[in-house]
């Protein structure tokens, strides 16, 4: 179980009398059963915070259901530890009160001088060291151990047998990795410093449980538990001072008080709502006092004239014959041309011919496996009305899939147009896969994305450049005197001049009036200085600051700033535009149609350049509809809660593609 803090998180007990009918809230991964949906959604965010920490390997910043996964996959490794070391292993750990470190470091060393059948290590032959594995340990009455190995060769097969001392063996690393030991530590133990084993582990390897002398004094057994004595350190000066155990007594209670009426704020309403960080799964989302007026979803318009299991194939193959027309040199045509020619059974419809003409004619090129099929049958090269459908059978042919290859005899009468709905888009499917699979098709891609990344760098070189000239123009405004004749926050010779005037003024008394506490001075030429703490400077910098206003409310008017005024109109209108060719030239080379998003229910929002309808697809993929009016797009962008991770990427998206749609 994932460690909270360092300790066992102890899961909550299932509520009692539940009935048959009753609806409850069920936690996926620990099956932990609430009534409260607040204790429910409060258990949930505490799971998916990265607190956790995995028992058996120590990762931390972990959510739970991670650190359920970690220990899975330690317990499934430790499973692999040899049978024969792992009595060994146990019983030093037994009671030890190594570190953790240092435990896996001993094991390590003491498990590197037991050996085992199937052990792989180095062996000395004539002087040299080879690679060897025993097959089978050999113990004589004189309690001497001897070993049969195979040498191995360099892809590890047997090359011969021999018989080898203890001595003659090397092992140059240890058999089993200080990571793989530690998970293994922490997994057949319950407690640490001292390490003691679980009673069932050692009593199947028959490791003794009773507890060493030396911590006999340290520790006890409750409730088949190890438990130790840990007396608390107190300073005797403090437990004898009764001011400061009273102090002491007082905060325990202050804190203890205000610890018990947050508990019990928080017990009156359960959770409550500005302790949820928004936003969240879009199925835990509840109605909020503060939530606005939500408009009620418009159900999608399901009128297709194909089955509702070949949408999805329908808008597949329109897609791709729409983006890559020109590759295909294929008209563009629309998705209810397309649907009606799909539908269409009394003729071969002429749209569908050269849809397949199209991807024929790419395959032919590509000088694949349908190129050598069709010269090894010598058919003519042009692809006409009348001989299409000898491409098509030969396209079956390869394929060789046997739900499509039923239909070639149809097919072969010039009777296409009968063929069901599934199987006229089973074969355009098929068609557009192997198109894709082409080198045509992908050194296209390639271009395209050369294209996109091009545009890209050049997006941003004009972002840099722009702020580059951004921070020059700030420098020069920096560098430049102000009218008030102060360069880079200086006073100019002439304002240091009239403040040591002013100070001489200030410091003279004869030279100056008083007048109801007014200082007037005689040889400064100032305007009167309220009271004689106020610096001159202040004053100065008060009169500069009065004549740069002037100065800016007389510029205003000038043709220059009026001249400036239009060029920084013109800027921000030349930035807009190129931000909107950016953005339109992106999605001229835009290489797959992504959706829109995903609402609380993760059924998919589809939006195509060129069909002006938005498709929702269900979770499952086996329903469509789609919304065709703005009022039906308004009135949908309404009902979504953005308190919803998934509604709330979905309203974005649409937003932002609001003016195109």
């Amino acid at each position: 179980m994932p460690l909270l803090k360092r300790k066992p998180f102890p899961l909550a007990d299932s509520p009692k009398d539940l009935e048959n009918n009753e609806l409850v809230y069920q936690v996926r991964f620990t099956k932990e059963i609430f009534r409260d949906y607040n204790e429910y959604l409060g258990r949930i965010d505490l799971y998916r915070r990265r607190v956790w920490m995995c028992k058996f390997t120590g990762k931390s910043n972990l959510t739970f259901e991670e650190a359920l996964v970690s220990e899975k996959c330690a317990a499934e490794k430790v499973q692999q530890f040899p049978k024969d070391l792992i009595v060994p292993a146990l019983q030093i750990i037994q009671y030890s009160m190594l570190s953790l470190k240092d435990l896996a470091d001993t094991v390590a060393v003491k498990l590197q001088e037991c050996l085992f059948v199937g052990t792989e290590l180095y062996g000395r032959k004539d002087d040299q060291i080879y690679p060897c594995k025993i097959v089978k340990v050999l113990e004589n009455s004189a309690d001497e151990v001897q070993y049969e190995v195979v040498w191995l060769d360099k892809n590890k097969k047997v090359t011969e047998t021999a018989l080898l001392n203890a001595e003659d063996l090397v092992q140059k690393k240890p058999p089993l990795s200080r990571r793989f030991l530690k998970s293994f530590i922490r997994e057949s133990t319950y407690r640490s410093a001292p390490w003691v084993l679980h009673d069932k582990l050692a009593q199947n390897h028959g490791i003794s449980t009773a507890l060493p002398q030396e911590l006999r004094s340290k520790a006890f057994f409750r409730d088949g538990l190890l438990v130790c004595n840990k007396k608390r350190k107190t300073n005797d000066s403090e437990a004898s001072d009764p001011e400061i155990c009273k102090r002491k007594s007082m905060e325990r209670g202050r804190v203890n008080g205000s610890i018990a009426e947050n508990g019990a704020k928080k017990g009156e309403g359960g959770l409550l709502d500005e302790d949820i960080k928004y936003p969240i799964d879009d199925l835990l989302v509840q109605p909020g006092p503060d939530d606005p007026v939500f408009s009620e979803r418009p159900s999608p318009s399901r009128e297709f004239k194909v089955p509702m299991n070949c949408v999805g194939d329908l808008l597949m193959v329109w897609d791709v014959c729409s983006s890559f027309s020109r590759l295909l040199h294929l008209w563009p045509f629309s998705l209810d041309d397309f649907e009606r020619a799909i539908y269409h059974k009394e003729s071969n419809a002429p749209l569908l011919v050269e849809a397949h003409s199209a991807f024929f004619r790419l395959l032919l090129k590509d000088d694949g496996e349908y190129s050598s099929l069709v010269q090894g049958k010598k058919r003519k090269m042009k692809i006409t009305l009348v001989n299409w459908t000898e491409y098509l059978c030969d396209f079956l042919e390869m394929i060789g899939n046997p739900k499509l290859c039923a239909n070639t005899a149809t097919i072969k009468r010039g009777h296409y147009g009968l063929l069901a709905t599934h199987v006229k888009l089973g074969i355009l499917c098929e068609l557009v896969n192997h198109s894709l699979e082409s080198n045509i098709f992908r050194e296209k891609l390639d271009e395209i994305i050369e294209q996109r990344q091009a545009l890209g760098a050049t997006r941003r070189g004009e972002a840099l450049e722009e702020g580059r000239k951004k921070r020059e123009e700030k420098e020069r405004l920096k560098s430049e005197p102000t009218p008030n004749g102060h360069v880079n926050g200086h006073l100019t010779d002439r304002e240091k001049s009239e403040i040591a005037k002013t100070d001489h003024g200030r410091r003279s008394k004869d030279s100056s009036k008083n007048r109801n506490g007014m200082v007037i001075s005689s040889q400064s030429g100032l305007s009167p200085v309220k009271s004689e703490d106020d610096h001159p400077i202040a004053y100065l910098k008060k009169m500069a600051k009065k004549r740069n206003s002037d100065v800016t409310a007389t510029s205003a008017n000038s043709p220059k700033e009026a001249k400036n005024d239009r060029m920084e109109f013109n800027d921000k209108n030349t930035k807009e535009q190129r931000r909107e060719y950016y953005e339109r030239e992106l999605e001229k080379r835009s290489i797959k149609t992504n959706p829109l998003g995903k609402d609380r229910h993760h059924n998919r929002y589809w939006w195509f350049r060129r069909d002006g309808r938005i498709f929702v697809e269900s979770s499952d993929s086996k329903e469509w509809g789609y919304y065709s009016s703005m009022e039906e797009l308004d009135t949908f962008m309404g009902s979504l809660n953005c308190k919803g991770e998934r509604e709330r990427a979905l309203s974005k998206h649409l937003e932002k593609s609001y003016s195109r749609i």
